[in-house]
């Protein structure tokens, strides 16, 4: 297992982190597994095996049924990892039971830590971005929690880049302590993020955890041209993610997947998991899991290693349409690219010579 730095935190952290979203599996959340504390303890064992340093998890998950069901399973093992999870989301119908404001905030920082069983969350996460609670508001409580010792890091999840960068700004012109990382949904079949989500990470130093890698069950091997989903997986029974925009682009996604890992001996997962894994600017990829095949097959895709023509291939298929004003810079020739986009850039090149070929020939 690998370890890469956690933005411009000093924290290592590994390759593959271990997801919760199957935990426990109530209140919403039955299709996505009902893992239990026995079985969570058996996948955490494997983990720690396999050089798994970190666990997410969210009050979200099973309204806070996950984090009851991790915390059962820990046990002595709290500090053999690190902990994350996440607040913002609805818990309730109380209009103040959501949000990232002081009140909601601190109220389920503390939730989470009774149900989690310790007295500290390693990374703590805002959920999602809140219209109306103020940055200034949320950061001086997210500051507050660091200083009471109840979270050490935190970091954003599903924020658009300018929402980051306005907190970025905002706790730079306060002095106050800033985000270390980034929670995005990224996948060869939905590379939205490399248009600014990623760029802006590489540029100001913020770690990128990546959930749903395998895009909730579409890549897995269980979605295919001409095969159904089972109604027992996510993508069989009704899950309302990903947001697929083009299905035919999904199949061309999974074909290539499975071809090379035809070659490596690999499952479309692995094949999925390892180009993922080293893709610029990502930190780690968060993997949930229903049971302990499925784990320990998504464990031993960080020790595949692909070529650099099957990266290619892979990188080639998946590729999207460039969005402006990306395609303006390199249709017009433009130099000086900053760093932080340049490897995305000289990908949307390649799209630009390669068609510049065809018209010659």
């Amino acid at each position: 297992m690998q370890y890469k730095k956690l933005g411009h935190s000093g924290l290592l952290v590994s390759q593959c982190v271990l997801g919760t979203v199957p935990f426990a599996g109530k209140a919403g959340f039955e299709k996505t597994g009902n893992v239990n504390a026995a079985e969570a303890r058996r996948f955490i064992d494997i983990a720690l095996d396999h050089g798994v340093n970190m666990i997410d998890t969210a009050d979200l998950y099973s309204m806070g049924g996950a984090e009851e069901v991790l915390g059962e399973a820990l046990r002595e093992k709290r500090d053999q990892i690190i902990l994350a999870s996440k607040a913002r989301s609805p818990l309730g119908q109380d209009p103040n039971a959501s949000g990232a404001s002081r009140f909601h905030l601190i109220k389920a920082c503390e939730a989470s830590l009774k149900r989690l069983k310790t007295d500290h969350i390693d990374l703590y996460q805002i959920h999602n971005w809140d219209g109306v609670a103020s940055v200034d508001e949320t950061l001086r409580a997210l500051e507050d929690l660091v200083k009471s010792g109840k979270i050490r890091y935190f970091g954003t999840s599903n924020y658009t880049a300018w929402q980051m960068m306005k907190t970025l700004g905002h706790a730079e012109a306060q002095r106050l302590l800033k985000p270390v990382s980034q929670q995005i949904y990224y996948t060869p079949e939905s590379r939205e993020a490399e248009y600014e989500l990623l760029p802006m990470a590489r540029d100001q130093d913020i770690g990128t955890l990546v959930w749903g890698p395998l895009g909730e069950g579409l890549l897995t091997g269980a979605v295919g041209r001409n095969k159904k989903a089972p109604a027992s997986t996510r993508q069989g029974s009704g899950w309302p993610e990903p947001y697929v925009h083009d299905m035919e682009h999904a199949y061309r996604v999974i074909e290539v997947l499975e071809e090379v890992g035809t070659e490596l001996n690999a499952s479309i997962a692995q094949t999925c998991l390892a180009w993922l894994a080293n893709r610029p600017g990502i930190t780690s990829l968060i993997v949930g899991n229903r049971t302990e095949t499925h784990l320990r097959e998504n464990l031993q895709a960080f020790e595949l290693k692909l070529n650099e023509a099957q990266r290619k291939r892979i990188e080639q298929v998946t590729r999207p349409a460039p969005n402006y004003p990306y395609w303006h810079r390199f249709t017009s020739g433009m130099d000086r690219i900053d760093p932080a986009e340049q490897p995305f850039i000289d990908e949307h090149q390649q799209t630009l010579d390669g068609r510049k070929d065809q018209a010659i020939k």
